[in-house]
């Protein structure tokens, strides 16, 4: 499928998404994830899992991944547990081979060092060694999720890259990325001006973003939504 927003948002670099995210109004920074290594960068639409406290008997902690199709990317809601780990190297290596464009934690990965290996893009609020297994089960597949502080929907756009991870969602994409690509275009301005020996106030100041859309225009935002209770 031809997916236009997804490559658009895939030229763009997050810190430019952010900027734009703010400019509207709407909560996407999913702050305190970051990447295995800073060279990851990933571009897709969510697949989103929500985990609560295991149960007796404990339920399931990874059976999902052959439901995620290439391109997706994996987006986990723990809670942002950091003494119960819900990816490792099995589900590395199967993600990687379906194609799957990467995973996103709020909680913790790990067997880091395979996706390194492989060049496979996974963002977390921390990695350990300690197995999820008995400790935290699946409560819920393609739901509504939480990820450092932004809310996730499945099908909406992930963006990751060296400073972090963020939400497009789907309901906002093309105000978010008309004004992202309004703010890079700007900011390559000011560069290609400064590399002409311009000096960079006047580069800055003749460089004027159009003003932001009134908030009714982009509808409601994600801040405005409760958060989801993670058991």
């Amino acid at each position: 499928m031809n997916d236009k927003n997804l490559e658009r948002a895939a030229k763009l670099d997050t810190t430019s998404i952010s900027d734009a995210l703010d400019r509207l109004g709407i909560a996407g920074q999913c702050l305190n994830i970051k990447p295995l290594d800073p060279r990851f960068r990933l571009t897709g639409r969510a697949f989103t899992i929500l985990y609560g406290p295991a149960g007796q008997p404990p339920g399931t902690v990874g059976d999902y991944i052959d439901e995620v199709e290439a391109g997706r990317v994996v987006v986990l809601d723990n809670g942002g547990r950091e003494n119960a780990t819900v990816w490792g190297d099995i589900l590395t290596f199967v993600a990687h081979r379906r194609g799957v464009a990467g995973t996103v934690i709020d909680g913790a990965c790990r067997d880091t060092s395979l996706s390194r290996e492989l060049g496979y893009p996974i963002f977390s609020r921390s990695y350990s060694m300690r197995t999820g297994k008995d400790r935290v089960q699946v409560e819920a597949v393609n739901s509504p999720v939480n990820i450092g502080d932004a809310r996730v929907h499945p099908g909406d756009l992930i963006r990751g890259d060296a400073d972090g991870v963020l939400v497009i969602p789907l309901a906002h994409e093309d105000a978010v990325l008309t004004a992202a690509e309004e703010i890079d275009a700007i900011e390559q301005q000011i560069r290609a001006a400064i590399n002409d020996g311009e000096d960079p106030r006047r580069s800055s100041s003749a460089a004027r973003l159009p003003p932001a859309p009134n908030p009714s225009e982009v509808g409601p935002v994600l801040s405005d939504r409760p958060p989801i209770p993670n058991c």
